[in-house]
């Protein structure tokens, strides 16, 4: 495990928070870890799978034109289980990478799991 000495910035003190998550998660064909990053003008999800270290479906809310930004992580959420479900896909395991469970991160899951998604 990488170790990052005596964070003090936010962008560290996330990297460690994200750190200790993904210690304990992983994804796999069957079970994908839905990967969610969050910039301050857009939000991204992923469906990675760690065993054979590829990304399944990525969506970004840079194609959705209208609403606020909260609206448009719902959108992503469900956009990004419509992905699935194409792809065969109906459980996941959600990794926040870091950020807190609150606001645009709780929208796409919200999102995820109105569009089909378990986890």
């Amino acid at each position: 495990m990488r170790r990052i000495p005596n964070p003090k910035t936010r962008p560290e003190l996330r990297a460690r928070r994200k750190l200790r998550i993904r210690k304990n998660l992983s994804g796999s064909a069957e079970r994908p870890r839905l990967v969610v990053f969050r910039s301050l003008k857009h939000i991204y999800a992923q469906l990675v799978d760690d065993v054979s270290r590829r990304t399944i479906a990525t969506v970004s809310d840079a194609s959705i034109d209208s609403g606020k930004k909260t609206e448009k992580s719902a959108a992503v959420g469900k956009l990004i289980a419509e992905k699935a479900k194409a792809a065969g896909i109906t459980k996941v395991v959600f990794d926040r990478g870091g950020y807190q469970y609150h606001g645009r991160v709780k929208a796409v899951a919200d999102g995820a799991r109105e569009g089909g998604l378990e986890f």
